[in-house]
């Protein structure tokens, strides 16, 4: 291996691992051909064209710079440092006993050189001349620098997060672990900062295996936003999608450097007579300034009684032909405009004639928009796309980074049998992938589907393989989408106003993985049939195993492993408090719960452990929730597949999995009714008799069906509460 300076004494301004590399080439990147390639010594590293940089990797973090590293021994290290992390296989860097195995991706160590910069900022202000002078005692005081949150005066006001307090550590760390490798400057050799901790230790981080630290979006945020933007995927885009034709074909009309335009030094009467005459003639108003150039003109000392003062006369005039209007021809066309404005009016150039739609609360049908200027217009436009980033997001799963890479032509229809069609978006898995990713495919429902198809439809550039989003912050256009909800805009169309609330992809993503395995119903099932979207998944698992929706499905599992664990604690404590559970499978069940009571009883163990917590309960309940499923109105407990009605129904007796939606609860010996089941039979009463109201005498074949299920909902309710009321009693 090529060895390192022992001192820094011979310090010549090279590296001497690393003097004369190419970056590119040492780190495996590819660049396209004639593209500068960055070398060590250069003090700018610009990766921007390395070929297969996922495009969420934003342009600032693709160029390293260097020379924020004021002392140039530091800066030497500051390189050396970031080159290998890029390439852990260098032989210089191989033999490094504490160095990394494997390659950082250029986002850590765009990081890891951020932090190393405030560090080397932190010192010098400190007066610390090189890094041989850092001790335990200046590791200390920067942790506590980079921890805690001062105001202006000095006084701690909060503390950053354990993930700022890692990369703190983590920088002091790295001058430790690789020292070795380092020409211009050193940390001492016996430096052991926070006796040899890992920088997540020093942080305080918290383990991701114990809570997901992702919450989920709050139902009071999630069912108004998506609700909103279902609305304006289908009622207003395809309005937004004729509209964006037409700021197209206007801007092309409407830009000085539209072809025919031609200057002219003497007033176009003529040309602006014929044009206001068929204006007036087709009984068009003329085109109306937007705000910020009506106020611009009133600045320049416009009368704000002026009929000409909202005229767009740039546009009348690039309409008769002429590249822009010269505010010295006013006094010879001021007349004829008068008379236009007198006889046709001002208006907004968009939307003019806006087609008539129900609104979202259906108590009235009105225009889908009133009339606008071309920037609201974008805008706009915008807000409809972003309901359909925002369908795509909530009800497919997929990250940031895969929305990222979507495509123009990403999707795929097939139909496998005549009558079934399934949907599939083509994009790339970025997280964990080598460079480039890799191709997968999302099998999706179909309002995921027409989300993408009216994304590719108000694409500005419609070229098959053109990014669909690019990169975007989501951040920002949630906080665009939620204002225009809220505003005279989105209540004209009765949109319920969106409550304030962090909403971002991740968050999207954790709400569908705990919707899926939490509820049967809930706030996707309300607007997407949930059952659709879980089909969908595991279609998409079994299509491809390693996939980005296996690791969605996987994530469900989980949360349905964790909920199933909660619920039978749940009714365990029930059974423990006299709230017996009630249906066919009620007798099964209160003897497992019995069972397992005798074992937690200190005075039948047969050993002196007793299990007294929620965890060694869970123990004991964990096989019992494994078989645990959910339905609408009970619990199914599918310990026996022959003994499974659903099975016996539908022909299948083998099967490793009941069929919930065939489920008859009150046959069926491994279901059971609790008390929170009981609104669900009471609103079916309900409602079976309003029903059996309504029927005519001569229908009786239909009267006796539904006479039979009021009178099976009522035993079911009449259960339900006499397992409560002897229970009550006998305690």
């Amino acid at each position: 291996m090529t060895t390192a300076l022992t001192t820094a004494a011979a310090f010549d301004g090279r590296s001497v691992a690393f003097a004369g590399a190419d970056v590119c080439r040492e780190a495996g990147f590819t660049l396209p051909e004639g593209t500068e390639r960055p070398v060590f010594e250069d003090d700018v590293w610009d990766f921007t064209d390395v070929v297969g940089l996922p495009v969420q990797l934003a342009l600032c973090t693709r160029r390293f710079d260097f020379a924020e590293i004021t002392d140039e021994r530091w800066r030497l290290v500051g390189k050396e440092l970031v080159l290998t992390m890029l390439t852990p296989r260098h032989p210089a860097v191989a033999p490094l006993p504490r160095a990394h195995r494997t390659a950082l991706h250029l986002r850590s160590c765009a990081g890891h050189l951020d932090e190393l910069i405030r560090f080397c900022r932190w010192l010098s202000e400190q007066g610390v001349p090189g890094f041989a002078q850092i001790d335990t005692r200046i590791c200390d005081a920067y942790m506590a620098h980079r921890r805690y949150i001062l105001d202006e005066n000095g006084e701690v006001v909060g503390e950053n997060s354990p993930g700022t307090r890692r990369r703190a550590a983590q920088v002091v760390v790295d001058l430790v672990n690789y020292r070795e490798l380092f020409t211009a400057d050193r940390v001492p050799a016996d430096l052991r900062p926070w006796g040899g901790a890992t920088a997540s230790a020093i942080a305080e981080m918290p383990c991701g295996r114990i809570e997901n630290k992702t919450q989920p979006v709050d139902t009071a945020v999630m069912q108004p936003m998506l609700a909103a933007a279902l609305f304006l995927m289908s009622s207003l885009g395809p309005h937004a999608v004729e509209l964006t034709r037409q700021i197209r074909e206007t801007d092309k009309l409407s830009t000085r450097k539209a072809p025919g335009l031609r200057a002219v030094h003497v007033a176009p009467v003529v040309e602006f007579t014929e044009l206001l005459n068929e204006y007036r003639d087709t009984c068009t108003p003329l085109p109306m300034l937007a705000d910020h150039h009506v106020a611009d003109r009133l600045a320049n000392g416009w009368s704000p009684d002026d009929p000409l003062l909202a005229v767009a006369t740039g546009v009348l005039a690039r309409q008769a032909g002429i590249t822009q209007f010269e505010a010295r021809w006013m006094r010879h066309l001021r007349g004829p405009m008068e008379n236009a404005v007198a006889s046709v009016g001002v208006k907004e150039v968009f939307a003019r004639d806006a087609a008539a739609i129900t609104t979202a609360d259906t108590t009235s049908v009105l225009p889908w928009t009133v009339p606008l200027h071309r920037l609201q217009a974008v805008a706009l436009v915008g807000i409809v796309r972003t309901a359909a980033m925002i369908v795509l997001a909530a009800a497919s799963g997929m990250r940031a980074s895969e929305l990222m890479e979507l495509r123009i032509g990403c999707r795929r229809l097939e139909e496998p049998v005549p009558g079934l069609t399934r949907y599939r978006l083509a994009s790339k898995v970025v997280k964990g992938q080598p460079l480039g990713g890799t191709d997968d495919e999302w099998v999706v429902i179909e309002p995921v589907y027409r989300a993408v198809e009216l994304a590719e439809e108000l694409h500005d550039d419609r070229q098959e393989g053109a990014l669909l989003f690019g990169r975007f912050a989501f951040s920002v256009r949630y906080k665009w989408f939620r204002n225009w909800v809220n505003s005279p805009a989105g209540r004209r169309l009765g949109l319920a106003p969106i409550p304030d609330g962090q909403v971002n992809l991740r968050r999207l993503r954790r709400t569908l993985a705990l919707e899926m395995a939490y509820r049967p119903g809930g706030v996707l099932a309300s607007k997407l049939h949930l059952k659709h979207i879980t089909v969908a998944t595991t279609e998409g698992y079994a299509s491809r195993p390693g996939g980005a929706q296996a690791e969605l499905l996987a994530e469900v599992n989980k949360h349905e492993s964790d909920r199933n664990l909660a619920l039978v604690l749940e009714e365990f404590r029930n059974y423990q408090q006299g709230i017996l559970p009630a249906g066919p499978g009620a007798r099964s069940l209160t003897e497992f719960f019995a069972s397992i009571d005798e074992k937690l009883d200190p005075a039948t163990a047969l050993a002196p452990k007793t299990q007294r917590s929620d965890r060694d309960v869970l123990n004991l309940l964990t096989k019992r929730a494994k078989v645990l499923h959910l339905g609408s109105a009970n619990y199914c407990w599918f310990t026996d597949p022959s003994r499974a009605l659903c099975l016996k129904l539908a022909g299948t007796p083998t099967a490793n999995r009941p069929l919930i939606g065939m489920c008859d609860s009150a046959r069926c010996p491994q279901a059971t009714h609790h008390p929170c089941h009981r609104p669900v039979w009471a609103e079916h009463a309900d409602r079976t008799e309003i029903f059996l109201g309504q029927l005519g005498t001569t229908r009786k074949t239909e009267r006796a069906r539904l006479q039979g299920d009021y009178d099976r909902a009522l035993r079911v309710i009449a259960e339900i509460d006499i397992a409560n009321t002897v229970d009550e009693d006998s305690a």
